[in-house]
């Protein structure tokens, strides 16, 4: 009974060894070739399609940054450029010192008036320079 069985596992044997060399029809090998390809350009398709949303991503992120770097640009010439204002209203009203009377308060309105027409341009310029 022992080598009945083992007989007959060995006989299976033999056939799946034997089946494994045996070619397929043309009509199998051709339909399994297509198969591979359409399975192929489907995984090719959904590749690009994920890589497309990763892409995507990425530029948002890349575009958020360029906004946010910009936005700090723009504030950081605001704050040299009124700083700048701020000198240069400092030195004029020190020379303003240098008259009297209605020439003095003629020059600080001078001064005032170029300091404030300094901050509205340093103002636009910020926001013309800032990203929504």
């Amino acid at each position: 009974m022992k080598y009945a069985n083992l007989s007959a596992a060995g006989i299976v044997a033999l056939l799946c060894l034997g089946g494994c060399d045996n070619a397929k029809p043309p009509q199998t090998v051709a339909d399994d070739a297509a198969a591979a390809a359409q399975k192929a350009s489907a995984n090719v398709a959904e590749a690009q399609q994920e890589a497309s949303k990763d892409n995507a991503k990425m530029q948002a992120q890349v575009d958020d940054k360029a906004g946010a770097l910009n936005n700090t640009q723009a504030k950081g010439a605001y704050d040299v450029a009124m700083k700048q204002a701020e000198g240069v209203h400092d030195v004029a009203g020190e020379r303003c010192k240098a008259a009297a009377g209605d020439a003095q308060r003629a020059c600080k309105d001078q001064a005032d008036a170029d300091y404030d027409v300094a901050k509205a341009k340093a103002k636009a310029t910020e926001i013309s320079r800032t990203q929504p």
